[in-house]
């Protein structure tokens, strides 16, 4: 008797629009506005690359090569050279953004944080060409978001 009088009744659609309505009136929206709005970026987040500059300026790569060893897409070319005072630099450093797969090695390889992966996710371009990073569009990257990468590594620091 009772499965009929549920049937009869629509309890089930009763309750169904009820949620609905709660949904739609009473909860605060989950979705943001994207364009607009931004939600929120792990520091671990692992964007568009950068390379960093030490505070005085000198650029950190020593030219181990060892993000270029370790890339798993062959998506990083290094050339270096040494300088007048003994120390190696890199002469050309090249990511091609269509290569790489964001897997982050190249960052967890690096031994003086040079390379960093940035919280850019909006780096969209109109031609495949804009997409081949040399050393002075990584630098830049780096330059821009310094303050950003050096709180993401200390944040980070505990868990390496």
């Amino acid at each position: 008797m009772g499965r009929f009088l549920k049937s009869l009744l629509l309890i089930e659609i009763v309750k169904g629009m009820w949620m609905t309505f709660k949904y739609m009136f009473v909860r605060p929206r989950v979705t943001i506005n994207y364009p607009y709005e931004k939600g929120p970026i792990s520091p671990r987040f692992r964007g568009e690359h950068a390379l960093r500059r030490y505070p005085n300026g000198e650029e950190r790569c020593i030219a181990c090569k060892l993000c270029e060893a370790i890339c798993p897409a062959l998506a990083i070319t290094i050339e270096a050279d040494e300088r007048e005072d003994g120390s190696r630099r890199t002469t050309r450093y090249d990511i091609d953004m269509t290569k790489c797969i964001y897997c982050g090695l190249c960052q967890e390889a690096c031994p003086v944080d040079a390379i960093v992966e940035g919280p850019n996710f909006e780096f969209s371009t109109e031609t495949r060409e804009e997409l081949f990073y040399n050393k002075e569009k990584l630098l830049d990257n780096g330059d821009r978001w310094e303050a950003q990468l050096a709180s993401n590594i200390a944040a980070d620091a505990p868990y390496r």
